[in-house]
């Protein structure tokens, strides 16, 4: 099974209609989206809209809970700020962000034995906990633990990376999926994550769980141009061009 999944778009349509664009050329079996469809860009309808039509189960970002908080005013809608990008998002959207998920559970039976992957934005335990490369190995083993986490797909950070870990007799993987809108490990490219699982996975084997990572160029100048001809600051078009 190929299982492709991806996160933080940050409402930058061009960069998700090139990373669905080689996505579909793949034929995967799942497509499972992280969260953080909005802010920083002026396209979070555009997103939502893509994302719903396509029927992909989505978790809550940090950024889509934020919508809640929010109260949008005529005077809003042009008053410059970061704020301005939640502001662009319409009732339905919001509608759609408040009602999606913390968390997804899959649960495999491979080989007689229990495979289970977990999807979560930040953490298991937090929207806004970053789960980093060089977090502590004995807190991400218990968190994974408690969560019953063979396998821990997340995002936030915006840092792809895939970590093994070992726990007794057993190995565990965190999988950071990186951001098709708005990476941060100095590429500017897209990225997202396939995940192949064949008949033979086991938590005993750490090479019988395959991961790619999947970096898709884009149109930056105009994901950069449309943050400089907006309210929003224009260091957000600086961060997309530097990654």
């Amino acid at each position: 099974m190929k299982i492709a999944l991806f996160s933080d778009i940050h409402a930058n349509l061009p960069a998700l209609e090139a990373m669905l664009k080689d996505l579909d050329a793949r034929h995967v079996d799942a497509v499972y989206c992280l969260g953080d469809l909005v802010g920083y860009n002026v396209w979070p309808n555009e997103v939502i809209a893509e994302i719903r039509k396509r029927n992909i189960a989505t978790l809550a970002g940090n950024h889509d809970l934020k919508v809640k908080k929010l109260v949008t005013t005529e005077h809003s809608l042009s008053e410059p700020g970061k704020n301005y990008a939640y502001h662009l998002i319409d009732t339905d959207g919001r509608k759609y962000l408040a009602t999606l998920p913390a968390h997804i559970r899959l649960e495999f039976k491979l080989n007689d034995d229990a495979l289970n992957i977990v999807l979560a934005h930040g953490s298991t335990r937090s929207v806004d906990e970053y789960v980093l490369e060089d977090l502590d190995e004995t807190y991400v083993l218990e968190m994974m633990n408690e969560a019953k986490a063979d396998i821990l797909c997340v995002g936030h950070s915006h840092k792809p990376y895939h970590r093994i870990l070992k726990a007794d007799d057993s190995y565990k993987h965190v999988i950071n999926l990186g951001s098709v809108g708005k990476p941060k490990d100095g590429n500017p490219n897209g990225c997202y994550v396939i995940l192949t699982l064949s008949e033979t996975s086991s938590v005993s084997d750490p090479s019988s769980v395959q991961v790619e990572f999947i970096r898709v160029a884009y149109d930056v100048e105009r994901a950069a141009r449309a943050v400089e001809d907006s309210p929003l600051p224009n260091e957000f078009a600086d961060m997309l061009r530097n990654g």
